[in-house]
């Protein structure tokens, strides 16, 4: 039971739809969804912030009971509503036509963060956006996935900048009670409570739910007042910097995940680890095994031939590694019910190139029976770095595979874009058919001046929205004037304006641009010309360089010599990033190479008709074709390789983005510029898709995987009925 029932009481029973309909992030994919719950009150979702749970519980039960009589808002209201009882069939979708029955081979997928909606604060960057894209293709799909993580109850990082540029964290407790999110229950009403085995004292977790169209998303939350005061704030922050806090965090995530799971009575036959953090989820799935009679070494190899591990880490210095000291200090009462002994577990997870602990990414590459990284360039990469783990293999050979990522085409797709233009030059069944590269060429019976409007229109908008933020900003008491100016109050729709928008990190370099203050002073300020910079991005808490370099960029926003042509955005989110992708004319990336394991922000962009310019590393070396944007070869090993490398971006803005841009005919539509977009357009829609991704994963893995867990299954049943499950396919 799961208490939905007891939501918006004063819900009028004309309308009940809209409560499972708000509880449903579907709405925020489907621009018909979201519609509707403007229609019912415009400024209440204004003022919610697009959520719709906020929403309603602020709306009286007259004005409610007034809907049930507005004629054109109940034919609405009944056309959504059929439209999501549609969508929500299980036995529809690409899954189920092509694959197999989905009720016979669920799959589990666990992460560390998801990103969903701004009203859902449960990531800190790509990798979570990363899964939360995969979830609602997999539920677009018909996918039968089930995901598992954390509900953070002070989200990830609420960021304000002090007048002297430093990032100040601030956590802003989740209202829950007007969250998209449902905490589970048991028959008697009362919160599901389940104890997580390796604990001692004992950590009792609590579940919510997500429900992503069909798919379903179970979130740990270790406040319980059963629990200890200390154990109590184990899922309050995402990725803290106290390793034992760390691991524990992993522990509950991997083994009290697979508990949840099997106390819900979910039942699934592969599981997908994304990234190392839930790893330990393997060890329990072996517990379970040896727990029903199984041997150690049987139940391992059944548990490791139904398991998928994606790596995100391209560097040795980003994978989680715990002391041998701190691994027996919590598995030495749990090794005993795995029939595993402690130097055995050890073993598992040393890393030959770095034996001083137990590595979770080594643990997890030996324990899964398919791996991959998430570019052809960071699989590369990760065969380099963890060959150590397969020494007699030929580097070639080291079995980590790479599936590119991508992102969730009706999330991150402009809605003017795709449903008036893409509708009406790519045909109604665009979305529907997206991963079929033949559709999008027709991106080029788009007029120039079509496309080009259109993106001026959501530069106007993102720069409004910029806008509004530092209003906002400074209505607050005690706001410093020079930071409002920092904020964007200066940006000028008609100058080429540059975005760098993701998580401060000191290898995406968010200062190169800065390297040569004079040459980029120079650029900025041609004022025939001119050229402007938008910052977003936070720093971690606990990462001081990264909050210099933060720093440096706020600095440079203030300074009154660039003209207000640069720009620094506080608490960058995802309804920031929807309109910076939609509305900057180019997505800057400048990471030092080759540590950019993918990058997806580009993606979004680009998809938008927003031509990237990038260094040459993560997706966009499989992505660049010559014509559909800019990138920056990178330069070697040397003290001076930013300089050079700030330059040949320089050199870039001034010989041909610059020009380009502002080579316009007589009626303002710059035809050069209009034919990258559309090569944009054209290269991302198919090739950068979550739907190609989850494709990629189903027959390269996920497919394989389930035969496994058929063959291996103890009752036999599932084997006995390949034939049916796969449809013969």
């Amino acid at each position: 039971m799961q208490g939905i029932k007891d939501k918006f009481p004063h819900l009028p029973e004309k309308i009940s739809g809209l409560r499972e309909l708000a509880y449903n992030l579907w709405w925020s994919w489907h621009p018909e969804g979201r519609a509707l719950f403007k229609l019912l009150n415009r400024r209440g979702w204004y003022l919610s912030n697009h959520n719709p749970v906020k929403m309603i519980n602020r709306m009286d039960r007259g004005t409610l009971e007034a809907a049930t009589s507005d004629v054109h808002f109940m034919r609405h209201y009944d056309y959504v509503m059929a439209r999501f009882e549609s969508y929500m069939n299980p036995s529809i979708g690409w899954f189920c036509s092509r694959v197999a029955q989905p009720e016979k081979c669920r799959i589990a997928y666990f992460s560390a963060e998801y990103g969903l909606h701004h009203a859902l604060p449960f990531y800190a960057g790509g990798l979570g956006f990363l899964a939360g894209d995969f979830l609602k293709e997999c539920s677009d799909l018909g996918l039968p996935l089930v995901a598992v993580g954390f509900m953070y109850p002070q989200g990830y990082l609420r960021q304000m900048i002090s007048p002297d540029g430093w990032q100040v964290g601030a956590c802003e407790m989740l209202d829950r009670e007007n969250a998209p999110i449902r905490k589970m229950l048991d028959q008697n009403g009362d919160p599901i409570t389940i104890k997580v085995p390796v604990m001692d004292p004992p950590i009792y977790l609590e579940v919510w739910m997500v429900q992503v169209g069909k798919t379903s998303l179970y979130l740990i939350d270790t406040s319980s007042e059963a629990n200890e005061p200390w154990n109590r704030v184990i899922s309050d922050r995402l990725y803290t910097g106290d390793l034992e806090q760390r691991l524990r965090q992993e522990i509950v995530l991997g083994i009290g995940g697979v508990c949840i799971l099997r106390h819900l009575g979910v039942d699934y036959s592969v599981l997908h680890c994304n990234e190392g953090h839930p790893a330990f989820a393997i060890l329990e799935r072996i517990r379970e095994k040896v727990e029903g009679g199984a041997s150690y070494a049987d139940a391992s190899q059944q548990v490791r031939s139904t398991t998928v591990f994606t790596t995100h880490t391209p560097v040795p210095a980003g994978h989680d590694v715990f002391s041998y000291q701190l691994m027996d200090k919590y598995f030495g009462s749990y090794l005993p019910t795995l029939d595993l002994s402690r130097d055995e577990l050890f073993r598992l997870g040393m890393n030959p190139a770095r034996p001083e602990g137990f590595n979770m990414t080594a643990f997890a590459l030996r324990c899964s029976a398919y791996r991959n990284a998430v570019s052809k360039k960071h699989g590369e990469v990760s065969r380099k770095m963890w060959q150590p783990l397969w020494p007699e293999l030929a580097l070639d050979k080291v079995p980590i595979e790479h599936i590119t990522n991508g992102v969730h085409v009706p999330t991150w797709i402009d809605r003017r874009l795709g449903d008036v233009i893409f509708n009406r030059y790519l045909g109604r069944t665009w979305l529907e058919e997206h991963d079929q590269p033949a559709i999008w060429q027709l991106i080029d019976e788009i007029p120039d001046s079509v496309l080009w409007e259109h993106h001026r229109f959501m530069k106007e908008m993102a720069i409004a929205k910029i806008r509004e933020r530092a209003r906002n900003k400074w209505r607050q008491s005690g706001s410093d004037p020079n930071n409002v100016m920092a904020s964007g109050v200066l940006l000028d729709p008609a100058a080429l304006t540059l975005g760098f928008a993701r998580r401060f990190a000191s290898y995406k370099r968010p200062t190169l641009l800065l390297q040569d203050i004079a040459r980029l002073t120079r650029i900025v300020s041609d004022p025939w010309r001119p050229v402007q910079i938008i910052f977003a991005g936070k720093a971690h808490q606990d990462d001081l360089q990264s909050k210099q370099l933060l720093q440096q960029v706020f600095n440079a926003a203030k300074d009154q010599a660039f003209g207000g042509r640069i720009a620094f955005v506080e608490d960058y989110d995802e309804l920031l990033a929807q309109y910076l992708v939609h509305g900057v004319d180019v997505w800057v990336n400048n990471p030092l190479p080759p540590m950019e394991a993918s990058g997806t922000s580009g993606m979004k962009a680009t998809l938008n008709g927003v031509p990237q310019l990038s260094v040459l590393d993560g997706w966009w070396i499989e992505g660049y074709n010559g014509k559909n944007g800019w990138a920056v070869q990178g330069a070697g090993e040397g003290p001076d390789r930013d300089a050079r490398d700030a330059a040949a971006i320089y050199d870039l803005l001034e010989k041909d983005i610059v020009p380009l841009f502002y080579d316009v005919d007589e009626d303002g539509v710059s035809h050069g510029w209009a034919a990258v977009m559309k090569e944009a357009i054209k290269m991302t829609g198919p090739g950068f898709s979550a739907r190609r991704m989850a494709k990629e994963y189903t027959e390269r893995f996920y497919r394989k995987a389930l035969e496994a867990a058929m063959k291996t299954d103890s009752g036999g049943e599932r084997g006995s009925a390949k034939g049916d499950m796969f449809g013969g396919i």
